[in-house]
């Protein structure tokens, strides 16, 4: 699957670069979308200076994945992709037909996006969560190899 990388952050994410040639391919088998979205690696200090700070997001219209990377450890920011996956597909399944997904309290105040995100929180973790096992089974010295 050809999928593109912009790397718009102060880090070298060669790491995530190369956990993703397993892990996409993996989560659109499991997960079952279509179109590979773009992938946008974005640093903000003002967002990594807070401690409620965005992790990462979804845009719908561009079908685009952005996660913050300042300050964060590979794996916390592969299973924020893995949480926008389930959105990436949601989306090509018309559920964000209408549907504004941001702002304050939007997941408290809409049951539809609210249901989008217990998908998205539960889905995605379980997706990453069963390609990292199975990865170190299938490989025991990967511990190693992304140090």
């Amino acid at each position: 699957m050809k999928y593109k990388i912009h790397n718009r952050s102060n880090r070298d994410v060669s790491d995530l670069q190369q956990m993703m040639k397993s892990f996409m391919p993996f989560a659109q088998k499991r997960i079952g979308f279509n179109k590979p979205p773009v992938i946008n690696f974005e640093s903000d200090d003002l967002n990594a200076k807070n401690a409620l700070g965005k992790t990462g997001f979804y845009d719908p219209a561009n079908m685009s994945i952005t996660v913050f990377v300042d300050g964060r450890h590979p794996k916390d920011m592969m299973r924020s992709i893995a949480h926008e996956l389930i959105h990436h597909n949601q989306n090509e399944n018309g559920h964000f037909d209408g549907e504004i997904m941001t702002g304050q309290g939007y997941a408290q105040k809409n049951k539809s996006l609210r249901n989008s995100e217990k998908e998205a929180y539960l889905k995605g973790n379980m997706c990453f969560r069963d390609w990292e096992d199975g990865l170190k089974q299938s490989k025991p010295t990967i511990y190693n190899e992304w140090r």
